[in-house]
């Protein structure tokens, strides 16, 4: 290429366009959108009721305090939620993978029998679903209601992760897996050693998904729990929420309502402490989260 090409290609390159100035504005925008509410959440959070009071829509806090945080952390209830929800996601998120890898293996095979009929239930209960009732009924027949396992189970299969992965599993060479069997590999050595080795956009992006479900899961947790001590760390947010709400609307003076608390101050730090975990965990899985999705949601 001669020089005057190099240039040419370099100015072609480094020009910007209308539409890309439009495009940049749009996405600046969208970005201030996620970002300011953010700043506002952990400025208040951090502030006290008055200077909440004379500016609700601040982005950076005035006056510094941690008395809302220490307010969550003193109640006891925000451990007791956090290692409930730690121990659902140690038994639930291995789980969910273990099931959801190995059946998407099976029906990304071919020569699965009755791989149709299986695959046509799958995706049956993606389109009907029995209900809540049916399924505490399930439960409770099994007498796991009040226990942390009707929680794990109930969200240790989705069967739209399953298609995600079945599909990505059908786009890696057949050729591989039949000099596996030949060296007389069985199934179960050709998922762990061949097939799960060479899935790792995949398996992230899958991971990403149930670990995200485990851990904002608080429904599943309402309607089988019953013990306080059982339950995992949204619902344990969500009474505390709750209870300073109503504790600032039965408040009759100024004075009560100091007494009762910041609640505003609670309810974000409260948002912001559930945050926490998940932006520390997205970025490990970042990069291979955008390949595993469009190559799953693509059937080669």
């Amino acid at each position: 290429m001669s020089v005057k090409a190099v240039k040419q290609h370099k100015y072609r390159v480094g020009k910007m366009t209308f539409l890309d100035y439009f495009l940049m504005a749009v996405l600046a925008v969208l970005a201030l959108m996620i970002i300011i509410p953010f700043l506002n959440v952990i400025a208040i959070s951090l502030s006290p009721q008055k200077d909440y009071a004379d500016n609700p829509m601040m982005l950076f806090p005035r006056h510094p305090t941690l008395d809302a945080y220490k307010a969550l952390l003193n109640d006891g209830r925000i451990v007791t939620g956090f290692l409930n929800t730690l121990k659902i996601l140690v038994v639930g998120l291995p789980l969910s993978l273990f099931l959801t890898s190995t059946m998407a293996y099976a029906l990304s095979r071919n020569k699965f029998p009755g791989k149709k009929g299986i695959f046509f239930l799958v995706l049956f209960t993606m389109i009907f679903n029995g209900g809540i009732v049916p399924l505490y009924l399930v439960m409770k027949s099994l007498h796991l209601t009040g226990s942390l396992w009707s929680v794990i189970l109930v969200g240790s299969f989705s069967a739209f992760n399953m298609i995600l992965m079945m599909n990505y599993f059908q786009g890696l060479p057949e050729s591989l897996m039949e000099s596996a069997r030949l060296d007389g590999a069985g199934e179960w050595k050709i998922l762990f050693s061949i097939v799960l080795p060479l899935a790792a956009p995949i398996m992230a992006t899958i991971t990403l998904f149930y670990g995200v479900g485990f851990w904002n899961g608080w429904y599943d947790a309402m309607i089988f729990l019953r013990k306080a001590d059982m339950l995992p760390l949204q619902n344990v947010l969500r009474t505390i929420i709750v209870e300073s709400s109503t504790n600032v609307s039965n408040a009759s003076s100024v004075d009560a309502l100091n007494k009762s608390g910041f609640s505003t101050g609670m309810k974000m730090a409260s948002v912001f402490v559930s945050m926490v975990p998940i932006m520390c965990f997205f970025p490990m899985l970042q990069k291979h989260f955008a390949k595993g999705v469009l190559t799953g949601a693509i059937k080669t």
